[in-house]
Parts: structure tokens; sequence; C-alpha cells
């Protein structure tokens, strides 16, 4: 199989037989670890592919051959193992799973952990810095959280969420070998890794589930106020809902009820309407030739082009290129 057609073939990291190089590089990449081949007469064929954003890279990696792999505990780290074919033991503290392309796994952070990979046995990392991730959950819990996070070892990918899950790791996959693609954004990198945390705490069942379920105190109308003007004064910034939560001191499901209660919308979508509000500003005052709708839009948070021009046509009833030749 030629590196074209590998994922993340555009980023190759290493290519070797050597175990002590590959051991090194991927140390490099994810975290401490002992490395061996499984048989005598076994010739490892490693390689890696990888490409980061913010606090999330992406890993293809491939030993072309049965390993068995001791990193302990991961520590400063949560990674989603997600096997292409074949299949993998995996053990982490008292837990156990035999992971394959339809049951992923994610380790705790904290325990020690061992895997045993079979030969034909590519898998897609999904490794996530644990301070952000754990930050990201008291956002969205309204407190920051006393305990790592610890999800059930197996994930099973053949639930819609964790289908939907997967759906947001292919973007990214797909968007690393888009020169110029939307991860170049700080505004597109920033809601997108924020997304794939999300969905990852509510998808796959953890210590903090309850908390996530949890019914949230409603929010009182100045506090909306207050999340109103941090939306409008830092449109242009890469601002989440999680952001504004926390400048305002409640939890992302409280603000979000406290939008829904007091101006029939969401956070969201009062973003979004602030940031149409400020592209159509930008259009009108530029002359024709001097910008282009794309740029401006990309500016503003909008990388989907066939969406942004519903949702203009939405707001204003016009196209954005009217806007602009008007």
């Amino acid at each position: 199989m030629s590196d074209e057609v590998l994922p993340l073939g555009g980023h190759e990291r290493f290519h070797t037989r050597e175990l002590e190089e590959a051991r090194a590089r991927v140390e490099d990449a994810l975290c401490p670890h002992g490395l061996r081949v499984a048989g005598r007469s076994a010739q490892l064929d490693a390689r890696m592919h990888g490409v980061t954003f913010g606090d999330v890279s992406l890993y293809y990696l491939d030993y072309g051959a049965e390993v068995l792999i001791t990193p302990g505990a991961l520590t400063d780290n949560y990674v989603v193992l997600v096997p292409l074919a074949g299949s993998a033991e995996i053990t982490c503290g008292r837990e156990q799973v035999v992971s394959t392309p339809r049951l992923a796994s994610v380790p705790a952070p904290t325990e020690n952990l061992a895997m045993r990979w079979s030969q034909d046995n590519p898998q897609l990392i999904v490794w996530m810095r644990r301070s952000a991730l754990e930050n990201h959950l008291g956002q969205m819990i309204g407190r920051q959280p006393k305990a790592p996070v610890r999800f059930f070892l197996g994930m099973d990918l053949e639930l819609p969420g964790a289908r939907s899950w997967l759906g947001i790791v292919d973007l990214l996959r797909r968007d690393a070998d888009n020169p110029g693609g939307m991860m170049g954004q700080p505004l597109a990198a920033n809601q997108v890794e924020r997304l794939l945390a999300t969905q990852l705490l509510l998808t796959q069942p953890n210590n903090y589930s309850s908390a996530l379920r949890a019914e949230q105190p409603r929010v009182a109308l100045p506090a909306v106020r207050k999340a109103m003007e941090l939306i409008e004064s830092h449109a242009a910034e890469p601002l989440t809902v999680g952001d504004v939560a926390e400048a305002v001191g409640v939890s992302v499901r409280a603000l979000q009820e406290g939008f829904r209660r007091h101006l029939d919308t969401t956070p969201v979508s009062y973003l979004r309407d602030i940031r149409l509000d400020r592209v159509r500003a930008e259009l009108t005052a530029s002359a024709p030739g001097t910008v282009t709708v794309t740029d401006v839009a990309y500016r503003w948070g909008f990388f989907h082009p066939g969406r942004f021009a519903i949702a203009y046509r939405e707001r204003f009833g016009e196209h954005p290129s009217e806007t602009l030749r008007a």
C-alpha cells in the first residue's frame, strides 16, 4: 500500500525497520514506553504519520509486526486508539478489552497501560492534552474537576454518538491533507477541538457523566446580558460557549438554558448572528475587487461557504455577493 492511500499520508513522521528508532520516534510524539516485537523471527516495519492542531493531534501508527507496548501511566494526555484492522489486547489498570475496528479504547491517564497489537493492526490515534480536556469539562459542568476523567476503556464505535465523534475525527484527518484548509484558521481550529472534546465527554461513559447530565441552576437575566456583551465585544476572536460560560461564572448548559429562556435563542446562534452582522458591515464598507466574500467570511469564523451563504440570505434577504456589489 502506498503512502498516498494511507491516512495522513502527506504527514509522514518516520518509516523504519529499527526497533529502537521506532520506539524513540513514537515516544517523542506520544509518551515514554517500552516496545518489544513478539516472536523471534518477526520483522518490524514501522511507520507513523501525524499532524497537530493546538491541543489535539492525530496519528496513524503501524508496526507491521505483533508488538508488546508498555507505556505505564500516560499521565499528561488522553488517547483514543482506533484500530483500522486486526485487533489489540488492551489492559489499563483492572480493565481489559480486545480492541477491533468496532471497539476503540480510551485508557485512563492515571492507570498503568499495557498493549499487545497484532501484526495487521494499524491504528488511528487521537491524542488530547489532559489539561485542555479537563478544563473543557470544567466549563461544561461549571466547576473544575477534582479528579481526572476516567472513561470506560472500551468505546463501541457502532453507537450513534461514537459515529458522530468519528465523523469529527475524519473531518480533521481530511482537512490535514488539504493545504490552506479550515484548520489553518484559529477560529475554526478552536471550534473543532472543542467539539471533539465535547462529543467525547458526552458520548463515552465516564466518572463525570452524571454531572454532565444533571439539571443546571437557572441563570438570571443580568448574567445573560453580561454574556451578550462579552460575545459582542469578542466576536472576532476564537470564542467558544465554554469561554463565555466561564467568564460569566456558570456552566455551559446553564448558559444555554438562560439564553433559551430569556432570548429564545442559544449562545451559538447569538454569536453567529453577531458575526453575520459584522460580515455584512465589512462587505458594505468594501469596494468590489478589494475583498472577497470568502475571505471576509473566514475572518469571522464561517468556514463552510454553502452554509454561510444560506445563513446570510436567511438573515438579510440577499446573497453576500449582492451586498458587496452594492
